[in-house]
């Protein structure tokens, strides 16, 4: 390949972004799947405050659908009323007509109930529609993990439910006009285990220096691609951060201390020196059973991030999990940085090393593999000492190491843990400010590359036709 000058790679990574662009997501695609394909069901799209659920819905619906009908279960509260005590479908969209001037036309139509979290029986009674057929409907609600809990009936088979999060670094670099000729590169060398193009390189990782600061919240995304204000962008974060409070406050009032201080906590407990969640910061008297439900709540509402201890590195991690040792991260990396003193995002920006980076990095990286549908594990024995993070993929664990500073060729406790013939651990990574290596068992790749850890899919049939004629 002939070599590109500076100025050609600059080029060939960015481009003028197109006016008015709407953020990218990848949920898009999978929604339209989902409705040319479930023809018998509904969907519901869950997932925490402010990662555009309705925006995202909504567009879907007017650009797919001639009649869309949004209902709002907090801006209309009648609405709610209206699905108390429905008989049957008719009866359900009867009242549905009230409610609308648009015409709900056979087979042209899309109902989307949005915060349905305030509406439980319309969950519950969703089945009768969908048995109906004569329109499609799309659900969206914050804090369902937990308010589905206490829905008496959700209907199997008639309700598929999507979960929604953060943009995740890949997102965040379509947002920011990363060339897909760039991103196809940038896999080849996660595959082949190549380095990547030094001016490639620093800008990448430059890129994720920035995603660190501004996170995945698309109103601070969408901001900053207008405005490149990051002032204004952390006024936007601290804005759903006391979104997130009143959340607390109203949904769980009374455990609403116990939540406010496991809550203010993260951001000092994860930048202590083992980063896990120390129960006694709470109350010197703590007792788990006061404060379990809390972090239940803070999990299930899509609000913050546990991983959990593994005692053994093997396949399946969860027979190992200790639940009460954890590190709690919170669901988005820009407001977990909005958190910290005044003045951080700029060091981050700059890469200083005056400043411990290794919290931050750590949320980023369990926040991507949470999105990518991992559960969370790290792994801590006095005999190996701690690894990040731990993670299934197929029927092997892989242990990761992060590392934030300059000394990421340091990593004892990987070391030990792929060394120990007990686990049989065929290779680990390391993510670091760096380029593509390899010594051995362990390859260190640039901290972007988490975005390439996908869980595999899948594809093929599993058919075991076994052999009853002996009890015949």
């Amino acid at each position: 390949m002939p070599k590109r000058t500076n100025h050609e790679i600059l080029i060939f990574i960015r481009q003028e972004p197109e006016a008015n662009l709407m953020l990218r997501r990848r949920i898009e695609s999978e929604i339209d799947a989902f409705f040319k394909t479930n023809i018998k069901s509904a969907l519901l799209i869950i997932g925490a405050r402010q990662i555009g659920k309705t925006y995202i819905i909504r567009d879907y619906c007017k650009s797919n659908y001639d009649n869309f009908v949004e209902i709002n279960f907090i801006e209309n509260r009648a609405a709610v009323d209206l699905f108390d005590n429905a008989s049957d479908s008719d009866d359900i969209i009867t009242r549905l007509s009230l409610l609308t001037d648009v015409p709900l036309v056979l087979g042209k139509t899309i109902i989307f109930f949005d915060e349905v979290q305030e509406c439980k029986e319309l969950v519950t009674a969703i089945k009768f529609l969908v048995d109906d057929g004569r329109f499609r409907y799309i659900l969206s609600g914050s804090l369902l993990g937990v308010e589905l809990k206490s829905i008496r009936s959700i209907p199997v088979g008639y309700l598929q439910i999507f979960d929604m999060y953060p943009l995740d670094f890949e997102e965040f670099c379509m947002a920011n006009n990363v060339s897909d000729a760039v991103t196809k590169r940038l896999h080849a060398s996660f595959d082949n285990k190549t380095p990547v193009d030094e001016l490639i390189n620093n800008k990448m990782l430059e890129l994720f220096h920035l995603y660190l600061v501004v996170g995945g919240m698309p109103a601070a995304v969408d901001e900053y691609i207008k405005t490149k204000n990051l002032s204004i962008v952390g006024r936007i974060q601290s804005g759903i951060v006391r979104q997130y409070k009143q959340d607390i406050a109203k949904y769980d009032p009374d455990n609403k201390l116990y939540l406010d201080e496991i809550f203010e906590l993260i951001p000092s407990e994860l930048n202590s020196k083992n980063k896990r969640f120390i129960m006694k910061n709470l109350n010197e008297n703590f007792k788990l059973s006061r404060y379990e439900n809390s972090f239940i709540w803070l999990k299930e509402a899509g609000v913050a991030l546990p991983a959990y201890c593994a005692n053994e590195p093997t396949v399946p991690l969860i027979l190992s999990k200790s639940t009460n040792l954890f590190k709690l991260f919170l669901s988005d990396i820009g407001l977990l940085s909005a958190m910290y003193s005044d003045g951080i995002q700029m060091k981050v920006l700059s890469n200083e090393s005056d400043i411990n980076c290794g919290a931050i990095y750590e949320n980023a990286v369990a926040q991507e593999l949470h999105a990518h549908g991992f559960k969370l594990y790290y792994f801590n024995t006095k005999k190996q000492g701690e690894v990040d993070f731990l993670i299934e993929l197929g029927d092997r664990v892989i242990p990761i190491e992060i590392k934030s500073g300059k000394t990421y060729s340091r990593h004892h406790a990987l070391d030990n843990l792929i060394s120990s013939k007990e686990y049989n651990i065929e290779n680990g990574y390391v993510f670091a400010d760096t380029n593509v290596s390899s010594n051995g068992k362990i390859t260190t790749y640039p901290i972007y590359f988490i975005d390439f850890i996908r869980k595999q899919q899948n594809t093929d049939d599993m058919i075991y036709d076994m052999d009853m004629s002996v009890l015949q």
